[in-house]
């Protein structure tokens, strides 16, 4: 056997097989999944902008409802969560520490608050717009 042997499989007749991998775009989101990614986008800011980025990243060409609902929740929950962060790095200082915990707390609460709110309203197929919402991201 020569040093340049084919090692590739071959099918029937001798031809390589068609490489089976995923497809180049991803498929269009259903209705009802276009719904339900939209309605997690909006769930997700309980835990900061991080769930509505990635979910803006990933399905913002597959679903309309999905790109406008996720890009709404994540410039909602951006700059509280920043707020948040920093509330809880000043909460570490003596003395002031405890005023910034309790602001923590309430911007987290709101926040909560606010994200159950708008997830319940998109789940239903409603379109939320934040009343307060500087809409950073385009």
């Amino acid at each position: 056997m020569s040093d340049t042997a084919d090692h590739r499989p071959h099918s029937q007749g001798g031809q390589t097989p068609a490489f089976e991998g995923s497809p180049a775009q991803a498929p269009v989101l259903t209705a009802s999944q276009d719904r339900q990614f939209a309605t997690l986008a909006h769930f997700g800011g309980i835990l900061g902008f991080v769930p509505s980025l990635l979910i803006f990243l990933i399905f913002r060409d597959r679903g309309p409802f999905t790109a406008q609902e996720a890009k709404e929740a994540l410039n909602f929950t951006l700059p509280p969560t920043i707020l948040a962060l920093m509330a809880l790095i000043l909460s570490l200082l003596p003395g002031v520490g405890a005023a910034f915990a309790v602001i923590n707390a309430l911007i987290w609460l709101a926040l909560t608050l606010t994200s159950v709110h708008a997830g319940i309203q998109v789940n239903r197929g409603r379109p939320h717009r934040y009343a307060l919402n500087l809409r950073l991201i385009r």
